[in-house]
């Protein structure tokens, strides 16, 4: 058997280097052109046969046969100010990895260099999918039209973590992360000076009683075992102190756990709103953006992750019992092929690596890449030579 923790370890400081290279110029959405250029150098080194696209993606494969097992690895940063002392620090001002996917990066690079050595030995073809665009609209929907999944049995991802510690991983059984839509209402009515309000219709009143009521949903529509969150995030209406407003925009976001409870949700809060606007003689019209859905990892290769993990001296398995309500575009992969998504532990106290992700101090204990990257080689190489 190799011993793909030795094999990670021996490359890691070129994985150090892939990560702080990209720490200190990070890039967003599709515009990706320094970092897919690092990862195109690493591809032609080692002789590893890739395509690029427009949008900075990258689909890179090696091996052979009919089984294949993809990896795949974010690529894009965050418009957050980097506010850490530290040598890889951005170069670039309001532009950060705040969110590790500059470590899923270098963690994907190295297990490409790692199975490239051992492509004789593997019992099918890896592919890895470099994405962009997962902070912002959905990448993974650009990689699956280019043909990231044709032929795939199974797709693996990791993500960095910084509530756990450097040397644990977490899975979760089941459903591991929210489906999110984002919504718009106009609420109208009729405007009139603020001494005569019978002679309008008050918006800002039906806009309160919209957001007071959509909250019922949560408490008294939705069984507290289930998850859903509706947060008004942005409320914006009236010209003038002394006048009953005509108009009211309100924004926010509707987070639910499996696809029947979003479905539920979006009806009742469309139901709810109408309503509401109608018992006050006014009008709302509702947009909802289909964001990213809420997806579950694969029992088959959950059962098979816990099996093969728990038995590594390594590393500590912890699993995890509540989903996030956090969203990821790993989603759009999983509506296709069984997947299995984990989170890799970069904390470390003694170290201070401590600060959440999305916030300007950031930072990972690099020890966490050489152990994401055995990882993901053996999650590979085992599905492709148990499928043969």
């Amino acid at each position: 058997m190799i011993n793909f923790f030795d094999e990670a370890k021996n490359i890691q400081q070129d994985l150090i280097f892939i990560r702080r290279e990209l720490h200190k110029n990070p890039e967003i959405d599709r515009d990706l052109k320094f970092t897919a250029g690092l990862v195109e150098e690493y591809l032609k080194k080692y002789g590893i046969d890739y395509k690029r696209f427009d949008n900075c993606g990258i689909i890179a494969e090696i091996g052979e046969g009919e089984n294949v097992v993809a990896l795949r690895a974010d690529m894009d940063a965050l418009e957050i100010e980097d506010l850490k002392d530290v040598p890889y620090k951005s170069l670039k001002p309001g532009l950060m990895h705040a969110c590790g996917h500059d470590a899923h990066t270098a963690i994907q690079i190295g297990a490409a260099i790692i199975l490239k050595k051992y492509e004789k030995r593997l019992g099918g073809r890896v592919r890895f999918i470099f994405q962009p665009a997962e902070e912002t609209d959905g990448g993974a929907k650009d990689m699956i039209e280019f043909g990231a999944l044709n032929e795939v049995k199974a797709i693996y991802a990791l993500h960095i973590d910084e509530t756990l510690d450097v040397g644990t991983i977490g899975v979760k059984k089941g459903i591991v992360a929210a489906a999110s839509n984002p919504f718009k209402m106009i609420v109208e009515g009729k405007g009139s000076h603020g001494a005569y309000p019978h002679d309008g219709v008050d918006s800002i009143l039906i806009a309160a009683k919209i957001i007071d009521n959509l909250q019922s949903i949560i408490s008294r529509e939705i069984a507290a075992t289930e998850s859903a969150i509706i947060t008004v995030g942005k409320i914006c209406g009236g010209t003038a102190a002394n006048a009953v407003a005509r108009k009211v925009e309100i924004e926010g976001i509707i987070r639910t756990l499996g696809d029947n409870l979003r479905s539920f949700t979006l009806k009742r809060v469309e139901e709810i709103a109408k309503a509401t606007a109608n018992m006050y003689r006014g009008n709302v019209t509702i947009s909802f953006i289909e964001s990213y859905p809420s997806f579950s990892n694969d029992d088959w290769l959950y059962k098979k992750f816990i099996k093969e993990f728990s038995q590594q001296g390594n590393i500590k398995v912890i699993e995890l019992e509540k989903p996030g309500m956090g969203v990821e575009d790993f989603a759009y992969y999983t509506k296709i092929v069984p997947g299995l998504y984990y989170k890799l532990g970069c904390r470390n106290e003694l170290k201070g690596i401590v600060n959440p992700a999305h916030g300007s101090y950031f930072d990972i204990d690099e020890e966490c890449l050489w152990i994401g990257t055995a990882l993901q080689c053996i999650n590979a190489y085992s599905f492709l030579n148990s499928h043969k």
